[in-house]
């Protein structure tokens, strides 16, 4: 049986293509008695050759697991360098967000204060004001009673009392009188009737008198009829005279508390008036134009003398003095004898003054 079973293997060894080739290429004579023992070393390197097939199979089984692993992991690390990244940007924005918060909050903490002394502030405007309100209450109720408002008029009739004997004084000092004689004056003769404050027509002449202050007289001649013939002297006068009129006109306004529309510039027979008017009237296309414009223009220098100047802007200069004493009349109730009237109009504000029905009004 064993001897069977030998020769059958035999035969499939002998009709395997491989041993066949590989008798060809190089044929290997065994013997019967080595026969069994190259079957057995056949067959240990056949289990051999298996395991060797099974383990590669195995190995390659585990390469390729590995190279997944290894692939997912890099897939996961460059999720993990996108995630770092995102993070990093994350970063930044919150550490920009949260120094704008900083500054925030400092910008609210500044404004917190502000507010907060702001309403201090408001608080004590309200406690002074709830009582200036209460003194004013006290004041009213006093008022209303008959003997409140006869100590209102009390203390007006001593206001006015002091007012007329400060502008007494100025009367004192810078006097008006009539001086009637052979050589009559007579006041600004003509004046440009078309002007931007006005039409006005020309004044009459003076025939009862002739006013003078301080003992000067006011001749307005030479204002619109200069010539190389005029009097320097005459003007010299008529300049001292303008410069008396203008520091009288000055004082009695500082006394009454009235803001001179054409401020005077004091300095003698050298003195000057401002006017803050524009020099032109405004056209249809600057009718646009801010109020501020109109305060921050710069004031117009009008000359009170002759000497050196333009003849219409003394005259001019004379015009703005006399609307400045129509202005202190109007304030006490007086009435304007003209625009070129400027001695008279002088002399009727000081006798308004004076009068005694002034301290009544």
């Amino acid at each position: 049986m064993e001897n069977q079973e030998q020769q059958d293997r035999s035969k499939t060894l002998i009709t395997d293509p491989k041993q066949i080739d590989a008798a060809e290429g190089k044929a290997k004579v065994i013997e019967w008695e080595d026969f069994e023992h190259e079957l057995a070393r056949l067959w240990s390197l056949t289990s051999a050759l298996k395991e060797a097939n099974e383990k590669k199979q195995s190995l390659q089984e585990k390469l390729q697991s590995f190279i997944q692993v290894k692939t997912e992991s890099l897939n996961q690390l460059n999720e993990l360098e996108e995630m770092r990244e995102r993070l990093e940007a994350r970063k930044l924005v919150i550490g920009n967000m949260s120094m704008r918060c900083k500054l925030a909050t400092e910008d609210a903490k500044k404004r917190e204060e502000m507010l907060s002394t702001e309403v201090r502030s408001l608080l004590v405007a309200g406690t002074s004001l709830s009582v200036a309100r209460k003194r004013l209450q006290e004041s009213n109720r006093l008022l209303t009673e008959e003997r409140g408002y006869i100590k209102l008029q009390n203390v007006q009739r001593k206001l006015r009392a002091r007012q007329q004997y400060m502008i007494s004084q100025v009367s004192l000092l810078y006097p008006v009188k009539i001086l009637v004689g052979p050589a009559q004056e007579q006041e600004l003769e003509s004046y440009p009737s078309s002007s931007r404050l006005g039409n006005y027509s020309v004044s009459k002449p003076i025939n009862q008198g002739s006013l003078t202050i301080l003992g000067l007289h006011l001749t307005m001649l030479p204002f619109t009829k200069m010539s190389f013939f005029t009097d320097k002297k005459e003007v010299q006068r008529s300049a001292t005279a303008l410069g008396y009129v203008a520091h009288g006109v000055s004082l009695i306004a500082s006394y009454l508390q009235v803001p001179l529309r054409y401020p005077v510039h004091l300095g003698g027979s050298r003195s000057y008036i401002n006017d803050y008017a524009p020099s032109a009237e405004p056209t249809s296309s600057d009718l646009s134009w801010n109020t501020a414009l109109s305060v921050n223009v710069k004031p117009v220098e009008f000359p009170l003398f002759l000497e050196g100047q333009d003849t219409t802007k003394a005259a001019y200069a004379v015009f703005l003095l006399n609307k400045d004493i129509e202005q202190l009349l109007n304030f006490v109730s007086g009435k304007s004898l003209g625009p070129r009237h400027v001695l008279e109009n002088l002399k009727e504000l000081l006798r308004t003054v004076q009068s005694s029905e002034y301290i009544d009004t």
